[in-house]
């Protein structure tokens, strides 16, 4: 494939954590240690998985059924713990760095939008060694903006000058990647080597599915070869 990113050339978000790098354990030992900080014995951790690639915040909510100035305290709390260890507890998922260069060199411009805050986002870049591979890194606002999947998205694109959003697609593995990409107007990859389910993805309407890092790739191609018709 010659390289296809002049002006007006295709451009792929990836969601961070549960699509580049399996951040579950450094996020569930957080969570776990705000809940039992605020009261809330942990019986399970397992059960703590639900708060990968949501929303933190609002997760908490759903978990707990806090109000807002009480989620507020338990993401303060998440944070004492993840700004120094969970951050680190991560790895990078075999093959994705690769495929996002390889995406580089065909002339695809690369970027990530995460709900993650933004500082966090580029400090896990920074570690890992990633941040080269992608032209912008984009989140939300440690104060609780930006935080919903679309307004990421949104604001990436105007960060990057991006206008035609026919020629973008979402990466992610939860359903809010997906209806994030829907409300921005883009289509959607999702992946089920992160932490949703086939039937999840489905169901939020992705456009396409990946089994393996390996297969964003072709599904890439295949989208630009056939612009604008997307399938499942």
């Amino acid at each position: 494939m010659k390289r296809i990113f002049e002006e007006g050339g295709f451009c792929v978000l990836f969601d961070l954590d549960g699509t580049v790098t399996d951040s579950a354990e450094g996020i569930i030992n957080s969570v776990g240690y705000a809940l039992e900080k605020y009261g809330r014995k942990v019986q399970d951790k397992e059960e703590l998985k639900c708060f990968v690639g949501p929303p933190l915040q609002r997760q908490f909510e759903l978990y707990t059924g806090v109000s807002d100035k009480e989620g507020e305290k338990l993401v303060a709390m998440y944070r004492e713990y993840y700004t120094t260890k969970g951050i680190f507890e991560n790895r990078v998922y075999e093959g994705i760095l690769e495929v996002v260069i390889k995406l580089r060199e065909k002339g695809v411009r690369t970027c990530v939008a995460t709900s993650k805050p933004e500082i966090f986002a580029r400090q896990v870049a920074g570690h890992f060694g990633f941040e080269s591979c992608f032209d912008f890194i984009g989140g939300s606002l440690l104060d609780g903006g930006r935080v919903k999947k679309a307004e990421v998205i949104e604001y990436v694109l105007e960060s990057c000058g991006v206008k035609d959003r026919q020629r973008v697609l979402m990466v992610g593995d939860r359903e809010h990647d997906i209806l994030g990409a829907k409300e921005a107007g883009v289509c959607s990859v999702g992946v089920l080597y992160g932490y949703g389910s086939r039937r999840e993805l489905e169901e939020a309407g992705a456009d396409y599915i990946a089994k393996r890092p390996q297969d964003i790739l072709g599904i890439v191609e295949h989208y630009i070869l056939n612009f604008g018709q997307p399938s499942r």
